[in-house]
């Protein structure tokens, strides 16, 4: 329900409601449009009604195509009709061949149109069919019309700041997760249960942002407002970037290190000490924000602990093979600390 009532979704209902009323009250002026179907004019508004002007563009357009398609087939099985084939063997054949045209990539959104409109033609249009399908296809062309002005000149929607958020809650999950980590490992033992829980929920936040940027990015096109925001745009990229980068060596930190204590291959204190240091200094890292005055500092800290933590693994004596083995564990777990950090050094070389 939160989405339902958000203000950008009750903004663009807002304009949808008032765009469908302007189509429908003007279509009957639409030229080489029988005024009969004007009713048609909103229905071309609400399938070019997008959360961005791309997408209201990308939509309408994709919609028409699939109309037309649709039409053409709808009209080609009427002639059959006409030349002796059963109705109900023409309906099969509209329905059939609209669905496989609906699978053609480029239809998009308008695949759904393609057996609709065939269907239409051919159970309506009857011995005006022509008229009736010029008439549908001019009207809701209009109606698309109506919706992508609509989208572009009033309150041209915009979603950077949604983006950042999105991208903010990710980043704040990220360090908490990471944090999670490094105090299972400083524990007298590694603390499975701790680990495992770690990362949780964090697939699905990536996701989320990732999707968020892209939506974001898509606003910025074709919207006047954008022309003053390329700054937000490239910072949004940036971060995702990053934060992506440092997700999933997250996740697959929390993941090798579950595995390491469930197999009591990594016993060693000291070795636990200095990577928890480094993971928490790596978490003080992905903190920062973009022109954070002490991110020199932040990224000192991480590479020093870090290099530590190497030193260490790489100076202890030989062992047994479960020693051996724990070896590879910490290795690869310095592995992926020194992945995240090396995501907020170019995050930081990007933005400073």
């Amino acid at each position: 329900m939160r989405e339902a009532v958000r203000g950008e979704r009750l903004i663009l209902a807002a304009k949808a409601a008032a765009a469908a009323s302007v189509a429908w009250l003007l279509a009957p002026y639409v030229p080489f449009a029988d005024a009969e179907y004007s009713y048609y004019a909103p229905l071309g508004v609400l399938v070019s009604m997008y959360p961005t002007v791309a997408g209201s563009a990308r939509a309408g357009a994709q919609s028409l195509a699939g109309l037309g398609l649709g039409l053409v087939l709808g009209l080609g099985a009427l002639g059959l009709v006409f030349v002796g084939m059963p109705a109900v063997i023409a309906v099969a054949l509209v329905v059939g061949a609209g669905l496989v045209a609906s699978g053609i990539r480029v239809l998009g959104a308008g695949g759904d149109w393609v057996a609709i409109a065939a269907l239409f033609v051919l159970l309506l249009g009857g011995p005006d069919a022509d008229e009736f399908s010029l008439s549908y296809l001019l009207t809701m062309a209009f109606g698309v019309l109506v919706g992508v002005l609509t989208n572009v000149l009033v309150f041209p929607p915009l979603y950077l700041r949604r983006a950042a958020d999105g991208l903010t809650a990710l980043r704040d999950a990220v360090c908490a997760d990471l944090r999670d980590v490094a105090d299972a490992l400083d524990g007298r033992a590694i603390d499975a249960a701790r680990l495992s829980n770690a990362g949780t929920g964090l697939a699905d936040m990536l996701d989320d942002a990732a999707a968020e940027v892209r939506v974001g990015e898509e606003s910025t096109r074709a919207n006047p407002r954008s022309r003053r925001r390329g700054a937000d745009r490239r910072l949004n990229e940036n971060r995702m970037a990053a934060l992506e980068r440092s997700t999933r060596a997250t996740l697959e930190l929390a993941d090798l290190l579950a595995r390491a204590a469930h197999e009591r291959a990594f016993t060693d204190a000291a070795t636990r000490h200095g990577l928890a240091t480094a993971v928490r200094a790596s978490a003080d890292l992905v903190e920062a924000r973009a022109a954070d005055p002490q991110v020199g500092s932040r990224l000192t800290a991480a590479d020093t602990a870090l290099d530590g933590a190497m030193a260490h693994i790489a100076g202890r004596p030989a062992a047994p093979d479960a020693e051996a083995y724990s070896h590879a564990y910490a290795y690869a777990a310095a592995l992926c600390v020194r992945r995240i950090v090396d995501a907020s050094r170019e995050f930081v070389a990007a933005t400073g």
